[in-house]
């Protein structure tokens, strides 16, 4: 359109040196229709009433879903500074004991390893809070709201030497002890589909039993234990917490933008 208008001009240009046109008549023919359509296309664009529908549409369905991502955005900043103001994580300890703590952010398991003796490596793998149970009241029915025990698994990995087979105890870690769920020995490379892992514990002889919690209180596997993965996972769910909607935010201010 612009080509046009600018070779029409080249061509009045020299009628008007050879015809006196009065200056009023030159305004309305010339000037009138480039502003015109520049005036309308700029009211056009500020002024979406004056699009087609399906640009009306789309517009309004753009600036709903902005002021929606901005809420969540507004919401996601107050819980993270909620949390920084009034439960803050600690730095999470890396040793417990002889055992070595190795925590990988962004992760529901941690993993604990101490070498027991000079043949025994032991690896210990714990998840987050995972369950809970209520804790009977005084009367021996259950509680109720927050009267709740919570349960981490953990699973117990003790090898004599490297390539040699693994002898395996599922655990479980409520706040003040640990339970033995389950026990089998299984090769290190690969484990069956359904591997049979032998009776319930419970159906053991009771000195078999006793003898099996000695055998891991020997090797720093006992209550204490217990004691501090909750703690350690209390503070661990609150980085993650944090974390996780950091990682939220950031992606929807990307979005944003």
């Amino acid at each position: 359109m612009f080509r046009g208008v600018s070779s029409m001009a080249r061509l009045i240009r020299p009628l008007r040196k050879s015809t006196p046109f009065p200056s009023s008549s030159r305004i309305p023919i010339q000037q009138t229709p480039t502003l015109h359509f520049a005036q309308e296309k700029q009211v056009s664009l500020l002024n979406p009433s004056l699009q087609p529908p399906q640009f009306r549409r789309t517009y309004i369905s753009e600036m709903r879903k902005s002021a929606f991502e901005g809420n969540i955005l507004r919401l996601l900043r107050r819980e993270i500074q909620y949390e920084l103001d009034h439960s803050p994580a600690t730095q999470p300890v890396t040793k417990f004991k002889s055992f070595t703590v190795n925590d990988q952010p962004g992760e529901q398991w941690i993993t604990l390893k101490r070498k027991f003796g000079e043949k025994e490596d032991i690896k210990i793998e714990a998840t987050m809070f995972d369950g809970s149970v209520p804790i009977p009241n005084s009367k021996g029915g259950a509680g109720l709201g927050k009267d709740v025990q919570l349960h981490i698994t953990m699973i117990v990995n003790i090898s004599k030497k490297e390539g040699g087979n693994v002898f395996e105890i599922m655990c479980s870690a409520w706040p003040d002890t640990i339970e033995i769920n389950k026990l089998f020995v299984r090769k290190p490379e690969k484990m069956p589909a359904q591997p049979y892992a032998g009776p319930e514990f419970k159906e053991l002889d009771d000195e078999l039993q006793d003898s099996l919690y000695e055998f891991l209180e020997a090797r720093s596997i006992n209550d204490d234990l217990a004691i501090f993965l909750h703690e350690y996972m209390k503070n661990k769910d609150k980085t993650e917490f944090i974390r996780w909607m950091g990682t939220v935010k950031s992606f929807i201010e990307k979005k944003v933008e």
